[in-house]
């Protein structure tokens, strides 16, 4: 079961839309949906959460905490919404597609993909864009 939870401005309100996107997402690599929960939450909130359980003292746009077994991924994903809007301002693009850039990644975390070196960022930053392109709502 994917569920959203608001902790800042920003409210998803076709949260439908988005769950059945990040099930496609998800089938796509071959692996099956356990509970996802998406916390959307303000620079500060993932601020306390990085340096509590990451011992990091920066701010991110992203953490997630993986509880994934076998094929069936479940995980916890904070999203910080301040870094995703500066993130859209910064690379010029829209606010909802930056948003959805960063719930893919974290997905494509759950799934095993990672960011470390540059060969991963790479296809990362592919894997996002093939995601993205998976949104659709239909009129």
């Amino acid at each position: 079961m994917i569920e959203f939870h608001f902790k800042s401005d920003l409210v998803i309100s076709n949260t439908s839309d988005y769950a059945d996107w990040v099930n496609r997402i998800i089938k796509s690599e071959g692996l099956e949906a356990g509970q996802i929960d998406y916390v959307f939450c303000t620079d500060e909130y993932l601020l306390q959460l990085n340096q509590e359980y990451l011992n990091h003292n920066t701010f991110t746009d992203i953490i997630t905490f993986d509880y994934t077994d076998g094929k069936t991924i479940s995980g916890d994903i904070f999203i910080s919404t301040e870094r995703v809007e500066e993130n859209a301002k910064k690379y010029k693009v829209d606010v909802l597609n930056e948003l959805r850039r960063v719930m893919s990644h974290g997905i494509l975390h759950l799934a095993g993909y990672g960011d470390k070196s540059d060969d991963e960022i790479k296809r990362m930053r592919e894997k996002e864009d093939e995601k993205i392109k998976m949104f659709h709502v239909e009129p």
